[in-house]
């Protein structure tokens, strides 16, 4: 959530930072309300203090022996109206957060203007695409035929955007969460852990699922919502929290399904499993100090980049244009991997960024050493890696012209040294 103290005292920056998102100005009709708020407020604040004076003239009174009947009504009466204000103020802030809770990021200076990924700005690239020998298949043509991916059974059980994995590659499935956690834990130093899947609406809130993206969400009979990332859970850990500086900045792992509507996808990736309603993902999230986490960005990002690495899998890194972030995001890097049966990159990581906007939902505050005051700390997350993606990826580099697949050897500790998916291994 935005700042409105920001909001009054820039709301010219404001309308530009929306109109870099494509959207209308705002500012205007939210510093309206929040006159009108305050006008009321400062009406209430001064009954108060006239009925403060009134009871101070009724003691007067009452010790001189003299009849207070007139101030008692008056301070009555004064009550009354006091109430009927503040319950005015509340309905008037309430719509003021309202209006602010779906209000997007303010995106910084460096993130290019545009309003689709044609305006995204490539920043590094990595490896060099394969080269074969051999007409190339997608991963869905792949699984298929090795009978180890199986849509039309997923169909029956569930319906579209599901896949049962089933042998080897629901294997290798297990083993990419378990090498992308085991590296992130023993050498990045980020804590392990293991988040519910269901969250409550101020979860889904804190992070901004809510109530911009409710649509894109499953929500269960009893109110809960399924996670569609572990985001959500690993950075509400310091929900209405006070940490000490010393503690930052804390960095969180985890391994989860994942459960998304695609509400907003018909039409898009309907082949095979780039775009599911269920998928595994393993999730970064950062909680970090104000005046570091832009280095904090970067750190997470090259941890992302080093999955892909050892992997031997091609890939690029691009900037975000502003049009083309997420809400919360005031700077996002995609991490977009090479997949030859696409004969194109395809993002497989999103790292972002976020500031102070999810801790402000979040209510998630840091005292600083100094001890003045205190401050909201930057929250930053990234997908390293969404695994299924990561799976398609192999899949797709790595088959060979019988359409086997060779595993890669970061990969084989994990598969009980297998080093081939598919023909007679």
């Amino acid at each position: 959530m935005l700042d409105l103290r920001w909001i009054r005292e820039n709301p010219e920056a404001l309308d530009r930072a929306l109109g870099r998102r494509g959207m209308t100005p705002l500012a205007a009709s939210i510093l309206e309300r929040d006159r009108a708020w305050r006008e009321v407020q400062t009406r209430a604040e001064q009954l108060q203090a006239e009925r403060n004076r009134l009871s101070k003239e009724i003691g007067a009174a009452k010790a001189k022996g003299l009849d207070a009947a007139g101030l008692l009504r008056k301070v009555a009466e004064s009550k009354d109206e006091e109430a009927r204000l503040e319950a005015e103020a509340a309905r008037l802030r309430a719509a003021i957060d309202e209006a602010l809770a779906p209000l997007p990021n303010v995106p910084t200076a460096e993130v290019p203007d545009g309003l689709d990924e044609t305006a995204n700005k490539l920043v590094r690239q990595h490896g060099t695409p394969p080269h074969f020998g051999f007409p190339v298949k997608d991963h869905a043509a792949l699984g298929e035929a090795l009978g180890m991916m199986d849509f039309a059974r997923a169909g029956k059980l569930s319906g579209a955007r599901f896949v049962v994995l089933s042998r080897q590659l629901a294997r290798l499935e297990r083993a990419l969460a378990s090498f992308m956690l085991d590296l992130h834990t023993r050498e990045f130093g980020y804590t392990e852990i293991a988040p519910p899947l269901l969250v409550r609406d101020e979860t889904a809130y804190g992070t901004g699922q809510l109530p911009k993206f409710a649509d894109d969400l499953f929500r269960t009979t009893t109110g809960l919502w399924l996670i569609p990332t572990a985001e959500v859970p690993l950075t509400n850990l310091v929900a209405d929290t006070m940490l000490e500086e010393g503690e930052l900045p804390l960095r969180f792992t985890a391994g989860t399904p994942c459960f998304r509507s695609e509400a907003g996808a018909a039409g898009k990736d309907t082949r095979g499993m780039i775009r599911q309603h269920q998928f595994s993902k393993v999730e970064l999230v950062s909680i970090a100090h104000p005046d570091r986490s832009f280095e904090e960005h970067e750190r997470m990002t090259a941890c992302a980049e080093e999955v892909l690495k050892r992997l031997d899998l091609p890939y690029r890194v691009m900037l975000l244009c502003a049009g083309d972030m997420g809400a919360a995001a005031q700077k996002t890097y995609d991490i977009e991997v090479w997949l030859p049966g696409q004969n194109a990159y395809r993002e497989i990581s999103s790292c972002s960024n976020c500031g102070d906007y999810q801790a402000r939902r979040m209510k998630a505050r840091f005292r600083p050493k100094d001890g003045k005051g205190t401050r909201f700390v930057h929250t930053l997350n990234g997908s390293a890696l969404a695994v299924g993606r990561t799976l398609i990826a192999i899949l797709e580099n790595f088959q060979g012209a019988n359409g086997t697949i060779a595993v890669p050897a970061a990969l084989r500790p994990y598969m009980g040294g297998l080093e081939t998916i598919g023909g007679d291994v």
